[in-house]
């Protein structure tokens, strides 16, 4: 593939052609938190989220502003692609939902009813839905386009192990589900990534992680690093949480050595139902009752969460040490929505069980995107992987766009507002230092836009 450069020097023009090598953009879309991300070579060029663009939080549509400004950073229109991957498979993830409803019928006629039309009327044709979308990035020829579905859990440790600096390393992914796989162990040599073990749906540590997200009063998919967050807040020493765990432990969920879990469905209904827990049967294990979002906390629900957190940082363990049973890896590579719980992280860290740990920091859908674009290029055209020998191949995660100073100038000017132009660093920290001391709250962003939900300075404001 060529690309026409036009290079101004001075008062002559020439015309440059460079060649660009394996062009390919990889989707996350339609679930939650939608996402773009162009590699050109093997290289990562650019990947943003939707959300960044519209505004909307874990916006799930297609992600047209994404789409656009990955290309035009990378200099490619869509007809200069060589491939466009999704980042699962929607016809092994509508066979799962089938015989989910079958296994659990009559249960699940509602969410049944609820969910048919729409698979029906578009995910089943989700190639012209994406044709569709697409040309609202640009115009294109839709029979030059190639379009590959790579599995869910595949894009998950394909966005770990690629960008990873290990030439080999055992791969954990974690989430809620994706096509049927709840979490995988893979082995990652060269350019090869090799699917070793799964767990199945229903049976899902982010799910069971998200259950206790609804029932403690925050939104799935969204909610879950406040829960995170709120653990703390528990007693580790009080009798609330140790008999909270043992409760999890003793009514909602089997840990196996190996770090598989069963979860008992008779106290869930995200299988078929349209909520996550059976709120009845859980107010009476723990004594109170769903917690109504934004009501006011108490300790039991602190103490809840610390409970499920220490039940979550066990299951992670154990499934690392699984991975280092299968593998014999020194390095581990973590992917997943489960990936963001950053506690738990911690936890496996100071267990010494892997040397070295590299976390996708775009961990959740988002970086299926990436995961998928990568996936297609090592497995399925084959191409050979390249350790550079840099702490990672994600830049640092600055992958989205940026703003000249004469952008940020020109968008104060538009809205009225008062800005300041510092040409010394040192004042302009001293200022900033003092802003901060009178307990203000400080907005900050350069460079390009991180890529991932844990932003700290490079994101557009």
């Amino acid at each position: 593939m060529f690309l026409k450069r036009l290079v101004n020097l001075g008062s002559s023009f020439k015309f440059a052609l460079q060649f660009l090598g394996m062009a390919i953009l990889g989707i996350s879309a339609f679930y939650h938190d939608s996402a773009a991300c162009v590699i050109v070579d093997g290289k990562i060029v650019a990947a943003a989220q939707e959300e960044r663009f519209t505004r909307k939080k874990h916006d799930p549509g297609f992600p047209v502003e994404a789409t656009k400004y990955c290309l035009e950073y990378a200099g490619l229109n869509i007809d200069e692609l060589d491939a466009l991957v999704f980042y699962d498979k929607p016809l092994l993830k509508f066979e799962r939902l089938l015989e989910t409803y079958y296994g659990f019928a009559p249960k699940g006629l509602q969410s049944f009813m609820m969910s048919m039309p729409v698979w029906l009327k578009e995910k089943m044709f989700l190639k012209k839905l994406i044709k569709e979308e697409l040309a609202k990035v640009g115009e294109y020829d839709k029979n030059k386009l190639k379009m590959l579905f790579p599995e869910h859990h595949l894009s998950h440790a394909a966005s770990a192990y690629y960008p990873s600096p290990y030439e080999e390393a055992a791969v954990l992914t974690i989430d809620g589900v994706g096509e049927w796989a709840t979490a995988s162990i893979c082995h990652g040599k060269g350019k090869d990534l090799t699917i070793l073990k799964e767990l199945k749906f229903p049976h899902s540590l982010g799910l069971l992680y998200s259950a206790f997200t609804y029932y403690l009063g925050f939104k799935v998919n969204s909610g879950e690093y406040k829960l995170m967050g709120l653990a703390p807040y528990g007693n580790p020493d009080g009798e609330n949480v140790k008999r909270f765990k043992k409760i999890i432990l003793e009514n909602l969920v089997d840990i196996k050595d190996d770090g598989s879990i069963w979860l008992n469905q008779e106290y869930f209904n995200y299988a078929t139902g349209l909520r996550m827990t059976q709120n009845d049967k859980w107010a009476k294990l723990f004594g109170f009752k769903v917690r109504e979002g934004e009501t006011n906390l108490e300790q039991i629900h602190c103490d809840l969460g610390l409970a499920i957190q220490q039940v979550t940082e066990e299951v992670v363990i154990k499934m690392a040490t699984e991975a280092k049973r299968l593998t014999g890896s020194d390095n581990l590579c973590l992917a997943g929505g489960v990936a963001l719980n950053c506690v738990a992280n911690g936890k496996l860290q100071r267990t010494g069980i892997f040397n070295n740990i590299f976390i996708q920091p775009a961990a959740g859908d988002a970086g299926g995107a990436l995961g998928a674009a990568l996936a297609a290029y090592h497995i399925y055209y084959g191409k050979e992987r390249m350790v550079s020998g840099a702490m990672d191949e994600m830049q640092g995660s600055y992958l989205g766009p940026e703003n000249s100073d004469k952008e940020v100038e020109l968008m104060a000017r538009k809205y009225k507002s008062t800005f300041i132009k510092y040409q010394n660093f040192d004042e302009l920290a001293k200022e900033l230092a003092t802003i901060l001391a009178d307990g203000n709250v400080l907005g900050w962003h350069q460079g390009r836009m991180e890529f991932g939900p844990r932003a700290l300075g490079g994101v557009v404001f």
